[in-house]
């Protein structure tokens, strides 16, 4: 089996294997282009999250699973840097906090894994980013609650609507697909806000 560089066409015999990867890749194409339909809007999450980063406020994230992972890269490239050195700024994973998320669990239940911990560290402007491709996971809908009730701006990143987790927020990003290739729509999306948020990030580092 050959990959025509210029084309992407494939030519002779596949195993089977090998045609499900290149279904699974034909499908994640078009579910990651939809994003350009979204390009306004991650431009405004971009604009609105950095100002509140620059000034001073706090990031926290969330998700379960795969979604997890994704919020923790979004994290990780404020607290760090995505693109070129800059001020580190402040974003915290819920999920990584491991010994408050079994505490809580085991105190409270799974459903306010994440609620608690907003309520401990969120505030007024600060900027609550939950990630869900089904939008129904109970502990993401109850860190919104928690979110609205100290003043924070809560988003979410989800798979198609309608999904409770989408009304529950201030906005949401919706993506339409099957839930892999959505997560893997959501990184690139993560990519995308990262990227259109540097500039700002750089010049309010100069405070």
């Amino acid at each position: 089996m050959t990959i025509d560089q210029r084309t992407g066409t494939v030519d002779g015999p596949t195993t089977a294997s090998a045609r499900i990867v290149l279904d699974h890749v034909a499908a994640s194409v078009p579910v990651v282009a939809s994003l350009v339909d979204h390009k306004d809007h991650i431009g405004d999450w971009a604009d609105d999250i950095a100002a509140r980063l620059v000034a001073g406020r706090r990031l926290l994230a969330a998700g379960n699973g795969g979604s997890a992972a994704e919020a923790q890269h979004l994290t990780s490239e404020l607290t760090g840097r995505f693109d070129g050195d800059r001020p580190a700024y402040s974003a915290i994973s819920l999920h990584a906090e491991s010994s408050a998320v079994t505490a809580i669990g085991n105190d409270y239940g799974y459903d306010e894994v994440f609620a608690r911990q907003v309520s401990a560290h969120a505030r007024a402007g600060d900027v609550v980013v939950l990630l869900s491709t089904s939008g129904k996971s109970p502990n993401l809908l109850r860190a919104a609650q928690a979110a609205r009730a100290v003043g924070a701006r809560t988003l979410a990143m989800t798979g198609p609507r309608p999904n409770p987790l989408a009304e529950a927020v201030d906005d949401a990003i919706c993506i339409d697909g099957p839930s892999a290739n959505v997560q893997e729509a959501q990184l690139v999306l993560v990519h995308a806000l990262c990227r259109a948020m540097e500039p700002a990030l750089r010049r309010g580092g100069r405070r």
